[in-house]
């Protein structure tokens, strides 16, 4: 892969997928399919409801790293999020450098595995969602648009066979001096291979989930 970065190209320096496209700059958009519907030589756990249900945050972790490829699907299963208008009120930093992960661990309240292989900061862009709405409900679609994102990747990490935790509990205004932004942060998902499987959790039970609103006379 030609490592000098062309400013036409669809990806950020600093993060190069491994499936590319030399072809026009149409089809460097949409990498991101591409990437979601390349087949690959290992087996992925492709049904959704035992993904759901095997799903498990971690805390600990290997320090073994995570392949290329597996990076990709997770950003791109970010990129195929529902949001507000088809805007994508939102954006990803996705944290490479040792020490700002570092520094992210001390704005999260030293919670030690934020210090993982891969570390994904979503943050709100209100300025993308264009919708002639009061700002109020602009903040709320670019929030739910950060959220959204976040669970795709997460349960595409899970579906990859890895783990993740979901951090939400951090300084927002440190996070956005570390990551050099002044987008809000709404979470961070933090992934890696566990260092051992845990089983799924004990949820409650359906009568005290769901709440039926039935027709008044």
């Amino acid at each position: 892969m030609d490592k000098k970065i062309d400013t036409t190209r669809a990806w950020p320096k600093g993060y190069e997928p491994v499936e590319e496209s030399d072809n026009d700059l149409s089809v460097r958009l949409g990498l991101m399919t591409s990437i979601l519907n390349k087949k690959t030589e290992k087996k992925l756990n492709t049904d959704i409801f035992k993904v759901m249900a095997t799903r498990r945050s971690t805390r600990k972790f290997s320090t073994n790293p995570i392949e290329k490829w597996k990076i990709d699907k997770i950003l791109a299963a970010a990129d195929t999020a529902p949001t507000a208008g088809n805007f994508q009120g939102f954006e990803i930093f996705y944290i490479s450098d040792k020490d700002t992960k570092e520094e992210l661990v001390k704005a999260a309240n030293n919670q030690s595995y934020v210090n993982t292989p891969l570390v994904l900061v979503f943050c709100m862009n209100p300025s993308r969602v264009k919708l002639d709405f009061p700002a109020k409900v602009i903040m709320k679609f670019s929030m739910q648009d950060a959220t959204l994102a976040a669970a795709y990747s997460q349960l595409a990490a899970s579906a990859l066979g890895l783990s993740s935790i979901w951090i939400g509990m951090f300084d927002e205004d440190r996070v956005k001096e570390i990551i050099g932004t002044d987008l809000r942060p709404t979470s961070f998902l933090c992934v890696g291979y566990p260092i051992k499987k845990r089983p799924a959790k004990q949820r409650r039970q359906l009568k005290e989930l769901i709440h039926v609103v039935e027709k008044k006379d």
